[in-house]
């Protein structure tokens, strides 16, 4: 291995220089003040956890994103999380146990055996809340705007385009069709496509009622504003289920358009599909292919811990938010003097306890200001010390 060899990193995987981590790290802390203020708890789950504990309710969704590792001391296969909305499940199924309400938040690491998309990163520092306890279009509504206050702490909530969609549509026609597994499995590869001759001639090779022919040849194209809702009742009308999340949709629709939100509609999105069981949305900006964040409802997951309440959340990038962000240059105090004196040391820890970044000019040291990130010094003058502009 040569030199250069030594210093590169995997694909997917990167480091994070000061300037940026100062910006991903204080954006962290408003962000996780913002959600104490909604009265949202922070918690810390596991980095590695037994497999079949982490995927416990997640599924394929999960499975094909998680590093597999073998333990060193039970033997047994381990998992680093890929998604850590299935552990903080977890924690309200199994760890707190409440019978209100549980609002929970989280930042850390995550791990993915693929990046999402080509030149994308494989260690996300996912950011997100969950609400747990409650099902119906309240605790939707809350935690959409919760995102969109998170966005606007990057100055993105005015831009960005609000994707909803509901699977209970696509889970109300599939319902009313006598499809086999493998059918099934095909059917949502089509609408995850969106591949509109494969699917006429699914549903035409299929002995399928005829208006669930109808409605499920359609529902992937069913995408726009609040004006498909008219059309899609007509084509739903058949099935009570289905309009019911028709109803849920408009009335969380009608709320975020009177709040000044941008909403798009995609009556057949079944992204996470085996994992969502309700609304589903997802933040984009204008041209960008990949959200900037994404949650929804999921309300059967923590069965698997003994404890199926209804739940609903998002989660987020928060590398990806914070580079959003204007970037703010910190400044910072040169301080020139000798930790021997008392008088100065004084100084720089009162400056220090004013939130000012003071910086000592170590002896023998090249203290280039601009490297250091300092325009301002401190220097002695007049028997005592002061601060000045460093000239450029």
């Amino acid at each position: 291995m040569n030199q250069e060899e030594q210093w590169l990193l995997p694909d997917g995987v990167e480091e994070v220089l000061p300037e940026r981590a100062r910006a991903i790290e204080e954006l962290r802390r408003r962000a996780l003040d913002l959600y104490r203020s909604w009265g949202y708890e922070l918690v810390f789950p596991p980095l590695i956890e037994f497999l079949e504990s982490l995927l416990n309710g997640a599924g394929r969704d999960l499975e094909r994103d998680t590093f597999k590792i073998t333990d060193q001391l039970s033997g047994r296969l381990m998992g680093v999380r890929a998604d850590m909305t299935p552990q903080v499940a977890r924690i309200d199924a199994h760890g707190l146990r409440r019978d209100a309400p549980t609002r929970l938040c989280y930042c850390s690491t995550a791990l993915r055996a693929k990046p999402p998309q080509a030149g994308g990163t494989r260690l996300p520092y996912q950011l997100g809340v969950e609400l747990f306890g409650h099902d119906g279009a309240d605790s939707d509504l809350e935690v959409i705007l919760l995102l969109l206050e998170t966005l606007d702490l990057v100055g993105a909530g005015d831009r960005v385009v609000l994707d909803l969609g509901h699977v209970g549509i696509f889970r109300a026609l599939v319902a009313a069709c006598d499809l086999s597994e493998a059918d099934q499995a095909a059917l949502e590869d089509i609408y995850l496509r969106k591949a509109r001759t494969e699917l006429e001639q699914f549903v035409a090779s299929r002995a399928l009622p005829d208006a669930a022919r109808h409605a499920l040849a359609a529902l992937p194209f069913l995408d726009g504003d609040a004006t498909v809702f008219p059309q899609a009742r007509e084509l739903l009308a058949a099935f009570p289920a289905a309009t019911e999340a028709l109803t849920e949709l408009e009335s969380l629709v009608s709320v975020l358009r009177a709040r000044g939100a941008r909403v798009h509609l995609d009556l057949g999105e079944l992204r996470g599909y085996h994992y969502h069981t309700g609304c589903v949305f997802a933040a984009y900006l204008p041209g960008d292919s990949e959200p900037l964040a994404k949650g929804g409802r999921y309300d059967h997951i923590g069965e698997v811990f003994g404890r199926a309440r209804p739940a609903t959340g998002f989660s987020a990038d928060l590398k990806k938010l914070a580079s959003l962000a204007p970037v703010t240059r910190g400044g910072g105090i040169l301080a020139r003097g000798v930790l021997t004196d008392a008088v100065f040391t004084d100084r720089v820890a009162r400056l220090r306890a004013d939130g000012e970044r003071v910086v000592l000019a170590l002896a023998g040291a090249d203290n280039d200001p601009g490297e250091l990130g300092c325009d301002r010094e401190l220097v002695a003058a007049d028997g005592g010390w002061t601060l000045q502009p460093i000239s450029s």
